[in-house]
């Protein structure tokens, strides 16, 4: 991304603002779920915002520029708050990658009327990454907790167990270019699905 900042100021500008607004929407759709499960701390905090400031890390969006891998505020919720915690876990964790998902589809469908423009692009595929990235089930990721949701309670408590190993993880697949097996093959199928769907 900083090669994109000598050679195209403009365009790293754009990617940058593509970002925050993808990042945002994220976590404001895991903030607003949580709310709407019965959980005022979001709300509290400053969270149930569409305002993308509010949901950014600046150390995170750094790390993006430098290294094209970081992350947003992560979104606090009090699970003994929750009315159902095993099943409202899985929906906030779900929400963020859900999100992404629709917004890009809705830009694939004007685009398929109208076209796309090169932000409009930009904005399409980094919520594609954005998705597929946070659905990989490993710790700290969203995919790790919608895992946990889905499986029986006795099998959730062991898978539960590998969390605190997942950031070791997370880091020797990005390091080692890893993710790139998972993203690309999960953005084409979603491709594929959302040219069903039109």
């Amino acid at each position: 991304m900083l090669d994109l900042l000598s050679s195209n100021p403009l365009g790293f500008i754009i990617l940058i603002g593509c970002l925050i607004i993808s990042i945002g929407i994220h976590e404001f759709f895991h903030a607003f779920t949580a709310y709407r499960l019965g959980d005022s701390t979001p709300k509290l905090q400053g969270r149930v915002t569409l305002n993308p400031f509010a949901h950014i890390d600046p150390l995170g969006l750094l790390l993006v520029v430098i290294a094209g891998f970081g992350w947003g505020k992560p979104v606090e919720f009090d699970i003994y708050n929750l009315r159902n915690p095993k099943r409202d876990v899985l929906l906030i964790a779900l929400a963020g990658p859900l999100s992404n998902i629709v917004l890009a589809f809705l830009i694939h469908v004007y685009g398929s009327f109208y076209g796309l423009d090169a932000i409009l692009n930009q904005l399409l595929y980094l919520n594609l990454v954005l998705a597929a990235f946070n659905l990989i089930p490993i710790a700290p990721l969203d995919g790790f907790n919608i895992v946990t949701g889905l499986l029986p309670y006795d099998v959730a408590y062991k898978w539960r167990d590998l969390e605190p190993y997942g950031i070791f993880i997370l880091l020797f697949l990005v390091i080692f270019d890893g993710t790139k097996y998972i993203i690309y093959p999960a953005i084409s199928i979603l491709m594929a699905f959302f040219n069903l769907l039109i």
